[in-house]
């Protein structure tokens, strides 16, 4: 079970297909806390700890019938919830260490009330937190903490992960390149900073990190972003991220950072989590209260759209989406979208296509979040099982009888091919044995053939 305060998805890429095959969350697999993410105010507060949740999910935990409208109680029950699980760890768990040096020239300042001589060493640690765990089982599998300047894209800011005994023989861990691309949707998703899809200059380092007081070598791999064309050139250019692992006592540690050179970072065991966990909750506060402020898309006066363009627009965002993940898979990157692609973008193209599907189509909100549910995934199926639907005429022939019939139900030519979609998608198995699936194959085939058809009375 994967703890982290904000979703470490970030882009890591989820299909919408929600119903096909391979989509299915597997019963029993690890849930995380995800970063800063906190339980939504909606969610049940008593739930089973090994639950496996969706992306935008939490886990609260407390008695059943506490209100989520209290969240000073959600926060206290998630933080004995962290604290009694860390009480539980059977391996040690490392930090950064007071003594890192950079991070004392400009770490954030002192929490209100600090004393106003705090040394160097106590302002290093500022900004230190249970950052994620992620729990199987029962078993706690990692922790990771964090500390410096989470509020700034130059950092100081390093977060620390600590597998436990074997972790590497029996899983396969993050490439470091996705350690930089982990934090980079970090400061995209927190701060509203994009920093561009790596990868960028690329460097591969040497460096020594001392761990409990001794010198350990480690490979770092550092990706400078390339700064947009036409955008303003720093002075010592974009801050590059950093990542790197090593192996202490039996144990793989690894560790990312920014603005902070990673020689002089001083790892050691954490040997009471006291103070990361109330970092914790502090964070978590934080970001609850900023996210007070934020006004959901749904409740907002969007630009006017015209005719169709916006269910045209957010289909041409899924076809991107297909293309960035296939590339990305072709070459052996870990998929996950561009982050232009999404967040706060994204969220707006869904929401004005809906409205007008609700405005064309005089239906109700449920009614047309189902349609262009629907819209959304016929096209990002087709794009999956065909070679022309990108980047040619009966593509865009294709795409435009798509969204006259979600809108319309127009008596297009490729009628056929869009109530055999109807048929798969309302059809679709949520589970079931062999003779399921083996309908929706032939499902599928059926609606393939009917675009098949389709494209053959067109030449």
């Amino acid at each position: 079970m994967r703890h982290r305060m904000m979703r470490e998805s970030g882009g890591r890429h989820q299909k919408r297909d929600t119903g096909f095959p391979g989509s299915a969350p597997a019963p029993g697999g690890p849930v995380r806390e995800d970063r800063f993410a906190g339980p939504p105010a909606d969610q049940p507060v008593d739930q089973p700890a090994d639950r496996p949740l969706d992306r935008a999910a939490d886990q609260p935990v407390g008695s059943a019938g506490r209100s989520a409208e209290r969240p000073a109680d959600r926060f206290a029950d998630q933080e004995e919830f962290s604290r009694r699980t860390l009480a539980a760890a059977d391996f040690p768990v490392y930090g950064v260490t007071a003594g890192t040096a950079p991070a004392s020239a400009s770490a954030p300042a002192p929490a209100e009330g600090a004393p106003a001589d705090a040394t160097p060493a106590a302002e290093a640690r500022a900004g230190e937190a249970l950052a994620a765990f992620e729990t199987s089982g029962g078993e706690l599998r990692w922790v990771e903490v964090q500390c410096g300047d989470w509020r700034s894209a130059a950092g100081p800011y390093v977060t620390v992960r600590t597998y436990r005994p074997g972790a590497d023989r029996v899983e396969q861990l993050p490439e470091l390149e996705d350690l930089v691309e982990d934090e980079r949707d970090r400061v995209y998703e927190q701060l509203g900073v994009d920093e561009g899809d790596g990868p960028g200059r690329v460097r591969a380092l040497r460096a020594w990190i001392t761990v409990d007081g001794e010198p350990c070598a480690v490979e770092v791999h550092e990706d400078r972003p390339v700064p947009e064309p036409g955008a303003p050139a720093a002075a010592d250019g974009p801050a590059p991220v950093w990542a790197g692992r090593l192996r202490v006592g039996g144990l793989t540690v690894t560790v990312c950072g920014r603005g902070v050179d990673p020689g002089t970072v001083e790892l050691g065991s954490i040997g009471d989590f006291e103070r990361c966990l109330r970092g914790r909750t502090e964070l978590l506060r934080d970001l609850a209260a900023r996210r007070a402020r934020h006004v959901p898309v749904e409740e907002r006066e969007l630009p006017p759209v015209v005719g169709m363009e916006a269910h045209r627009a957010l289909i041409e965002q899924t076809v991107a989406e297909s293309a960035a993940i296939e590339a990305q898979v072709r070459v052996g990157r870990t998929p996950r979208l561009p982050r232009g692609l999404r967040g706060e973008a994204g969220a707006v193209r869904w929401e004005a296509a809906v409205r007008q599907q609700m405005r064309l189509a005089t239906e109700s909100r449920q009614e047309a979040v189902a349609a262009v549910t629907s819209m959304v995934n016929h096209v990002n199926r087709l794009s999956q099982q065909t070679h022309w639907l990108v980047g040619t005429p009966e593509g865009e022939a294709a795409v435009e009888e798509v969204v006259r019939y979600t809108v319309f139900a127009s008596e297009v030519a490729s009628l056929p091919a869009q109530r055999a979609w109807e048929q798969l998608w309302r059809e679709r198995p949520g589970g079931g044995g062999a003779g399921v699936w083996e309908e929706q194959r032939l499902a599928e085939q059926l609606w393939l053939s009917a675009w098949e058809q389709w494209r053959a009375a067109r030449r």
